[in-house]
């Protein structure tokens, strides 16, 4: 039987040390691969989100795409940190950084990688966030009641805010009992799309600690970098910290994965977001497919 291999590595990000921070699955290849394949490779990867970087004629741009097990993303904090690192440790591993240009359907991310002793700490370039205006009151109680938690949790001088940096999140600022945080809304994402968030972020003000899920709530993402920046952002615009600041986001607690995001936010009126984190490197290996597996797909999306 015609066979492909596909290879592929597995890392790390946001990791303190390699089996903590948020898995991702890395394949580096030449020809782009169908939507269709992409996204179950995905599925058989069972990570959060798999990236796929396909090379063009100059050495330091990639193509990229990035999934989840549901479906394909317009844009992903975790993977572009953790491909950057990678691709700074197989390509450039005699340099101290590396930068590098990751080519999405709706924009182009920078993202440079820096050595430090045996580890690799890589940072992507955000851009400018964008608020929406603060949710009404009157709104609030409704995705309270829809994320298992109550009044008496908000941190109540702040108020609900969808805020997004190329994925749109709408953050949740409590005060307690983010423990029992959770999506009991079967109809969640459709509650999101009446204020033009595409996920949620529940945030701890006081710890700097988040969680979020998919829209289903039967997944908790580990280390959210799409949404550390709009959190961080969020948290220099309402001046709980100065511009400038290296802020820490803490995830992951509750799945037995802690994860450390580094963010600083710059600017005044517009708000520049740095997002940052060491990535570990865990494994590698490679898939072997029938070619009858793309044969598939052919003349369909990719």
């Amino acid at each position: 039987m015609d066979q492909r291999t596909l290879p592929f590595s597995l890392v790390d990000v946001f990791a303190r040390e390699p089996l903590s921070g948020n898995g991702l699955s890395v394949f580096v290849l030449d020809d782009e691969l169908p939507t269709e394949v992409m996204q179950r490779i995905t599925q058989e990867m069972r990570q959060f989100e798999t990236i796929f970087l396909f090379r063009t004629e100059a050495a330091s741009i990639f193509r990229a795409r990035i999934f989840t097990m549901e479906e394909e993303l317009p844009f992903a904090g975790h993977p572009i940190i953790g491909a950057a690192a990678l691709l700074h440790a197989e390509f450039h591993a005699e340099e101290e950084t590396a930068g590098f240009e990751f080519v999405m359907a709706e924009r182009s991310i920078h993202a440079k990688s820096r050595r430090e002793n045996t580890s690799y700490f890589a940072e992507m370039d955000q851009g400018v966030a964008t608020f929406e205006a603060p949710i009404a009151d009157s709104r609030t109680d409704a995705f309270l009641h829809a994320l298992n938690l109550s009044p008496s949790d908000l941190y109540l001088t702040l108020p609900l805010q969808v805020v997004s940096t190329g994925l749109p999140y709408l953050i949740i600022p409590i005060s307690t009992n983010l423990e029992s945080a959770r999506i009991v809304d079967p109809h969640f994402e459709a509650l999101l799309a009446t204020v033009g968030a595409k996920f949620v972020y529940v945030l701890d003000i006081d710890r700097r600690e988040g969680r979020t899920w998919d829209n289903d709530g039967r997944v908790e993402d580990i280390a959210t970098g799409s949404a550390a920046g709009p959190a961080a952002a969020y948290i220099v615009k309402h001046k709980l910290a100065p511009p400038g600041e290296s802020l820490v986001l803490a995830q992951g607690r509750f799945l037995n994965r802690p994860s450390e995001l580094h963010v600083v936010v710059r600017g005044t009126s517009h708000l520049s977001v740095t997002v940052r984190g060491q990535v570990c490197f865990v494994g590698s290996g490679s898939l072997k497919l029938p070619n009858s597996s793309f044969e598939r797909t052919v003349g369909g999306d990719r």
